[in-house]
């Protein structure tokens, strides 16, 4: 069991983004950012939950609220992603799973009976200092983005 984030401050970290950017943590200090965290680009839970971001993107972005996601994928399999959805947020890579291991989102699963390392789907709500004030883990995709916007409503 992975000890729980909430109450603590997140190392600043920076990966490399869709649209040819970098994304710096410490660059959005001074609002909420959520961080979620989801096993593989094109797959039906991650279409899922990155649609259901893109459809309330729009009152995020109204809270002062940045939202991105972040798997393992590389950035051309992002931009790939992220047209074919029209996603107005963007996608980080973190191919060599440094972040994930920092939020500890690398977890040991099932997959056609066979154990392999991969990504639990979790998000992390972090304050405009810094500090991790909500976090889901192994959550389905369907409604979290809802129950999401809600929890930044209550910051």
């Amino acid at each position: 069991m992975t000890p729980s984030l909430v109450g603590l401050e997140v190392p600043d970290f920076s990966l490399p983004a869709t649209g040819g950017k970098e994304f710096k943590l410490s660059a959005q200090r001074g609002k909420p950012c959520l961080v979620y965290f989801y096993p593989k680009d094109n797959t039906p839970g991650c279409t899922a939950e990155a649609g259901q971001f893109r459809d309330l993107h729009a009152e995020f972005v109204q809270r002062g609220c940045a939202v991105v996601g972040i798997s393992r994928d590389s950035l051309k399999s992002h931009e790939g992603f992220k047209a074919k959805l029209g996603l107005p947020f963007d996608l980080l890579a973190d191919t060599g799973e440094g972040v994930c291991r920092l939020f500890g989102v690398i977890r040991t699963k099932k997959l056609y009976g066979k154990e392999v390392q991969g990504i639990e789907r979790s998000t992390f709500l972090i304050d405009g200092s810094g500090i991790v004030r909500r976090e889901w883990r192994g959550i389905r995709a369907d409604g979290h983005a809802a129950e999401a916007l809600k929890a930044v409503a209550e910051l």
